[in-house]
């Protein structure tokens, strides 16, 4: 078996119509198709770049950060694509932190849910 690529990140919300503003007005994610019930997902973005969205059915406890669990999800971007963003974030109040991992540079913030999204570029 050879897996070729990851096709999508599904993630539970609490809210799916705020999460698809926000995955489409802070990431620029286009959303693709319309969920005709709560456990049918709503995909964000073109496929190697998509998550996909699903009403959650129950709420879930608050999450220690560095615990169990999903830790981030990460989108590649270009050098300039990441200045735009960290001017974007800035233009809706997202609190991001800024790592420089020597070879690359990330911005990291939650989305509405608290899942935790990087960007990073390999062109520091």
């Amino acid at each position: 078996m050879e897996l070729q690529r990851l096709d999508h990140v599904s993630l539970n919300v609490g809210d799916r119509s705020r999460s698809i503003a926000w995955y489409g007005e802070v990431l620029g994610l286009e959303q693709r198709g319309e969920a005709r019930r709560d456990d049918w997902p709503v995909f964000m973005g073109a496929f190697g770049a998509c998550v996909a969205l699903f009403q959650a059915q129950v709420d879930s406890p608050a999450r220690q950060p560095e615990s169990t669990g999903l830790r981030h999800v990460a989108f590649m971007v270009g050098r300039d694509d990441l200045a735009r963003a960290r001017a974007r974030l800035d233009e809706h109040g997202i609190d991001f932190r800024f790592e420089d991992h020597g070879s690359a540079h990330s911005l990291y913030f939650p989305d509405p849910d608290g899942n935790v999204i990087e960007l990073t570029t390999y062109e520091p």
